[in-house]
């Protein structure tokens, strides 16, 4: 008879531990252990397996000198959406894994049901969609609504990820969807589905699984409060890649963000809009994000990001008005609040203008994260602006990162920047010194720059 005990794993690593603590000992994650219940047999069971098979399959214990190994070009199969291949490096390579999470609603199962759709349909690739939310029913209903009910699709309906594995084995899909991971539940286990264990086990054999047999294997999973991918962070290595899909449900805009790529460059963005059809790409971010009204108004300037291979212009705005509070309030919406924070004290050291007793709000339009520091020079523009009431012309654009010195540092791929926000209609701009183009841009003059007071200089001007 198989004896049952009783351990605690943390959600948040994975560690196991035959007491209940406050912290885990390994990650010191605090209250993230959970009560999980083995018997000898599964444990038994699971040892075995993991003894002889890892996250990559099968594992021959042979050294080979890395001049010998031959670099092999990874086959690639287009999804029929653009920016969903630009966001994958080209496409899904053959025997790869790809995490894909998302706040519920966001409109991740209407994305993998439109691009295994469009590759049964354009490439005859066979897909496996297989649902443990929704029921065959409600897939149908969401395939009429956007006018795939026809596409050659396979659906199941399973939770079970030994069955699932058993009927991939027999219908040998090229892609197969697994939507999703928390829903999965292994016989090695006895505990609950979407527990750390069981969302770590069920993973580790469907990645075993697509490593052996070359199935592309798409999983997605849940997201916490926080924004971050629910279950062990284990689950984040074992795959190839993982994507978030982000954007607010109020706005028909969505955005799907690459944070790990083996086959490809990391933060890639690929930009869609939600319509009555489904996900549509958006080919040009820049035109939604820079949809401003046809006066000039102050605290409103436009700057020149980069998402991974791709230059993106988005508009930055700023309100600074006199604060009744004793600690004035500084308010940010896709810029940290700590970067604000750092930029103001440099205004006010090397610029000489202080905003000690203004509430500051900061508001980058379109949904757009600033996660870059190319971005510093237009949000103190926009800052500057509305704090004196005058308006920027609308046809410059600001970027370049400000060190604490007050120097305005070089940002990558400043000249590609330049020639973006030129083909959209800017006439002028102001840069670091050191991405001043080598050679004079047809209708644009640049402005380079070295130091923050040189900036404050040319604002003054243009704004006189």
């Amino acid at each position: 008879m198989a004896k049952v005990k009783k351990v605690y794993v943390c959600k948040e690593c994975g560690a196991q531990t035959p007491q209940w603590a406050g912290r885990c000992s390994d990650c010191g994650a605090w209250n993230s252990l959970e009560e999980e219940i083995y018997s000898s047999a599964s444990s038994t069971a699971q040892a075995t397996i993991s003894k002889h098979t890892g996250y990559a399959g099968e594992q021959k214990s042979e050294v080979q000198a890395l001049g010998q190994v031959t670099s092999e070009q990874a086959v690639r199969w287009t999804t029929g959406l653009p920016e969903l291949d630009r966001v994958l490096g080209g496409g899904l390579v053959t025997g790869s894994v790809v995490l894909i999470g998302g706040d519920p609603g966001i409109g991740k199962s209407t994305l993998l049901l439109q691009a295994m759709a469009t590759m049964a349909d354009s490439s005859g690739i066979s897909p496996l969609y297989v649902s443990g939310e929704e029921s065959l029913q409600q897939i149908r209903l969401r395939a009429e609504r956007l006018q795939l009910e026809q596409a050659p699709v396979d659906l199941l309906a399973e939770t079970h990820a030994e069955q699932m594995i058993q009927v991939a084995k027999n219908r040998k899909p090229q892609v197969m969807v697994i939507d999703s991971i928390q829903t999965v539940f292994t016989e090695l286990l006895q505990s609950a589905p979407g527990t750390v264990a069981q969302v770590r086990e069920s993973a580790a054999q469907l990645v075993r699984f697509a490593k052996s047999s070359g199935t592309t294997m798409i999983l997605v999973g849940h997201v916490t409060k926080q924004g971050a991918l629910a279950g062990p962070r284990v689950l984040e290595h074992m795959v190839d890649t993982v994507l978030y899909f982000e954007g607010d449900t109020s706005t028909r805009f969505r955005i799907l963000r690459a944070v790990k790529n083996r086959f490809g460059a990391v933060n890639e963005l690929g930009v869609f809009g939600m319509t009555e059809l489904g996900l549509k790409e958006v080919s040009n971010p820049s035109a939604i994000f820079l949809s401003r009204g046809e006066e000039s108004v102050p605290g409103s300037i436009v700057t020149v990001i980069r998402e991974g291979s791709r230059p993106m212009l988005v508009e930055v705005q700023a309100l600074v008005d006199s604060s009744p509070l004793g600690n004035p309030r500084r308010v940010t919406v896709g810029l940290e609040q700590n970067r604000l924070a750092m930029l103001l004290a440099i205004l006010h050291r090397h610029g000489g203008i202080t905003c000690h007793d203004q509430d500051v709000f900061i508001n980058v339009v379109g949904g757009v994260k600033l996660s870059e520091t190319g971005a510093d020079l237009a949000v103190l523009a926009a800052i500057i602006s509305s704090l004196r009431n005058k308006p920027l012309p609308r046809d410059w654009v600001l970027f370049g990162e400000v060190g604490l010195t007050g120097e305005i540092r070089p940002v990558q791929a400043g000249e590609e920047r330049i020639k973006d926000a030129n083909k959209h209609g800017f006439t002028h701009a102001i840069v670091p010194a050191a991405n001043a183009p080598r050679k004079d841009l047809k209708g644009m003059k640049v402005h380079a720059v070295k130091h923050l007071s040189e900036v404050i200089t040319v604002l003054r001007d243009i704004t006189a």
